[in-house]
Parts: structure tokens; sequence; C-alpha cells
């Protein structure tokens, strides 16, 4: 009888403790965890770590310094996002892994999950939201024409049947291509893997202009020795809206990104982070673009958008 009762104790100290598990269960079941609605933040929150897709050499974007650590505008508002997933998931020691891309691989490291953000200089357009989702604008840019001012070339008539160099995989060479068609313009387009590898292509002669987005063309002059050999055109090709790159159906955490970008803006704190890239020295040579905001930027600011309409930016 003594052992019986025993055992009937026991017995009912499991239940009760399976009575307060199960509550509390139920309980967390009224509460969903902060990821449930996102795939990528529960595949953040299960694997302990964010990884995060840059650009190796687009300054003042994204790039390496001279401790081969990725820096730049884009790097720093991304960085500002893993700041609020942190907290978000209540992870203070996520891990996070700075994953190098290029303008090739950038939409599909992000696109199978192998990169869950990219911050460089990637335009958000319609064609390329069939892979990929966008956060609110970060910068709008135009794409131009460098060319050197002993053989100046101010528009894409002057390319007619002359070679022209851009960087695999942009906006640019699509431009290009297709206006090469459209207007039956013979030009022979040439493409780097990098932009640096465009420009060189003018240097030595190789291409009569590079087309590339002109904030991109001010950095390279910047730090090019015979700057005052080149010109940029002045007449804009197209209009280019950057934004962080995103998986495509996670409006959950599309809606993260967005909320701390509109924060910046709203409270002025995008002011100091543009300034730092675009209006001081920056490493590793200590060069200032001395680049003011432009209108289209700074309507951003005051009214965020995720357009891929160029026309929302002129």
């Amino acid at each position: 009888m003594a052992v019986r009762a025993h055992l009937f104790l026991l017995f009912s100290s499991v239940l009760a403790m399976a009575s307060v598990l199960g509550g509390g269960m139920a309980a967390m079941a009224g509460e969903p965890p902060a990821f449930s609605a996102s795939a990528t933040l529960r595949k953040i929150h299960d694997t302990g770590l964010i990884t995060v897709g840059y650009r190796l050499s687009s300054p003042p974007f994204s790039y390496l310094n001279l401790d081969r650590q990725p820096v730049g505008y884009s790097v720093d508002l991304c960085r500002k996002v893993v700041q609020a997933v942190r907290q978000r998931l209540e992870m203070p020691d996520l891990e996070v892994r700075m994953m190098g891309v290029s303008s090739a691989t950038r939409l599909p490291l992000v696109a199978n999950g192998t990169a869950d953000l990219e911050c460089g200089v990637t335009t958000h357009n319609i064609e390329r939201e069939r892979q990929v989702a966008f956060s609110l604008t970060i910068f709008v840019a135009s794409s131009k024409l460098l060319s050197r001012k002993d053989a100046p070339v101010l528009s894409l008539d002057d390319l007619r049947g002359r070679p022209v160099a851009t960087t695999l995989a942009t906006t640019s060479i699509q431009f290009l291509q297709a206006e090469n068609r459209r207007r039956g313009l013979d030009m022979k387009i040439l493409a780097g893997l990098y932009d640096i590898e465009g420009f060189r292509m003018v240097t030595a002669r190789q291409a009569a202009a590079y087309a590339m987005d002109d904030v991109l063309l001010q950095s390279l002059l910047a730090e090019a020795p015979d700057s005052a050999d080149y010109m940029i055109a002045p007449t804009p090709l197209t209009s280019e809206p950057y934004a962080l790159v995103l998986r495509k159906g996670d409006p959950a955490f599309k809606r993260l990104v967005d909320e701390v970008l509109a924060g910046l803006y709203r409270s002025g704190e995008i002011q100091a982070i543009y300034a730092k890239w675009f209006q001081q020295p920056i490493p590793p040579r200590h060069i200032n673009l001395q680049l003011p905001m432009s209108p289209a930027l700074q309507r951003v600011i005051a009214h965020p958008t995720d357009s891929p309409d160029p026309a929302v930016y002129r």
C-alpha cells in the first residue's frame, strides 16, 4: 500500500507539472515569437547568424578599408538594420557574417537565402523585383558617360560604331544593350566584373567611354592621379534609385528594414551618415567627394518611397 501511495503521489506530481507546462505553452501560443511571420528572421534566429552581402570596391557605398573590413554608406545602413534585428530577436550576441559579392552574384545570393541582406550600389527596378525585394530607396544616382577630355563623348550618338565600357550585370549594361538594338548604334559593349575595370578600359583607350552611375564615376576620378584628363558628360542616361536587397516574399522582414530606414530619415540621423561618406574625407586615401545631397534624395528622405519607377525621382 505504501508503494502504491508513493506511486500515486509521483504520478500526481507529473500530471501537475504537465498541467503547468501545458498552460505555459498555451500562453506562449497566444504570443507568437518575434520571428514567426518572417522566414528570414526565423532563419537568423535558428542559426544564430545574419549574413550581410557587401561590395568589395564600390566606394563610398561599400568597399574594403586598409584593414580589409567592409565600410561605406550602405554598410552603415545595414549595420543599423542588424542592430534592429538583434533587438527584435532579443539576441544581443547575434553573429554577423559579412560576405563579399559582385554585381553578378549579389541578387542570386539573396534570392537563394545565402545572404539575408545586401548593402551595396544596387538599383531597384521592376525587372529585378521578379527575383528579390527592395527596401526604401537609400540613394538616387544617374547613369552617365565618362570619357577622356581629348576625345570627349557627350551622348550615345558619339559612340556609334565605337567600343563602350560598363560593368557586368548592371542596369547600365542593360540600358546600353537595349539602346544599341533600338537605335542600331553598332556599339561594341565591353563589360568588366568591377567598376575599376571599366574605367581602366577608357584609360587604356580600349573603350571610348565608360557608362556607369555618376556617383561611382566621381569616386573613381577622385582617386585617379590624372583625373583632370577625364570628364563626365552632363546629360544623364537614366535615373538609378539604390536600395538594400532583401529576400522576395518576406514582407515582415521588409517592414523591419523599412522601419529602420524611415526612422533614420525622420530623426535626421541620415544627414550625419550621408555627410560622413560624401562630404568628409573617407578611408583609405582620405579623399573628400564633396558631393552635396541631391534634391532627389532630399525628397526621398522627406517622403520615403520604395518605387522602382525612375520618373518618381526626376
